[in-house]
């Protein structure tokens, strides 16, 4: 199983340029055209962005002066399907004509 995610280095690029707030990030964005409050701002620089608009993206990229691939890091995450029961032999085939149904669970109480 394959799952894709990806590394946010906003934040890192920011301060390698000497900007270490938030607010450093509208002025230089408005020049581009592109109106942010301060609070998206600030949860595009602290966190992850889900969305991002690509001219947006394309702006940071020109205003930190980096390429895509600086600024965004996609990160592949394989791991091994587990197997079912019935692959690895623990579950034999029911007889033909035979319904198999789960054995209810018995509880029993716990000994002092």
């Amino acid at each position: 199983m394959r799952t894709v995610r990806y590394r946010w280095h906003l934040r890192e690029l920011m301060a390698r340029r000497g900007m270490f707030n938030t607010t450093d990030l509208a002025p230089l964005l408005a020049e581009r055209g592109i109106e942010m409050s301060a609070s998206q701002i600030h949860r595009l620089v602290t966190g992850t962005p889900e969305r991002l608009n690509l001219q947006v993206f394309a702006a940071l990229c020109d205003i930190l002066d980096a390429g895509p691939a600086e600024l965004f890091e996609p990160v592949v995450i394989t791991s091994a399907r587990r197997k079912t029961a019935k692959e690895i032999g623990l579950l034999a085939p029911a007889p033909p004509g035979e319904v198999r149904r789960p054995r209810r669970a018995r509880i029993v109480p716990d000994e002092p």
